[in-house]
C-alpha cells in the first residue's frame, strides 16, 4: 500500500513539473490546475522533484527564479487591477 502511495506522489510531482514547464506558469496557476494546494505544489517542485528527477528540477528552478524576480511587478499589476475594478464598481473583489 505504501509503495502505491509513493508511486502516486512521484507521478504527481512529475506531472506538476511538466505542466509548470510547458505552460511557464506560476505556483498558484499550477496548483489550481493540478488540484492541490500551493504549499503542496511548492513542496513537490522544490523538495521532492530534485530527488526524483534532477534534470527536470533544473528547468523548474529556472522558471521559479524568473518568477521570483518578476514577483514584485506582478503584485503591483494585480493591485492596480483590483483598484480599477473597485472604482468601476465591479462586485468581484
Amino acid at each position: 500500500m505504501e509503495n502505491r502511495y509513493a508511486d502516486y506522489i512521484n507521478y504527481r510531482v512529475i506531472e506538476t513539473a511538466q505542466y509548470f514547464i510547458n505552460h511557464n506558469s506560476t505556483i498558484r496557476e499550477t496548483a489550481k490546475h493540478i488540484g492541490v494546494s500551493k504549499s503542496t505544489t511548492h513542496k513537490d517542485l522544490t523538495e521532492r522533484l530534485p530527488r526524483i528527477n534532477p534534470a527536470l528540477y533544473k528547468q523548474v528552478n529556472n522558471i521559479l527564479e524568473k518568477n521570483r524576480q518578476e514577483r514584485y511587478m506582478r503584485g503591483g499589476i494585480a493591485t492596480q487591477e483590483k483598484y480599477k475594478r473597485l472604482k468601476r464598481g465591479d462586485a468581484d473583489e
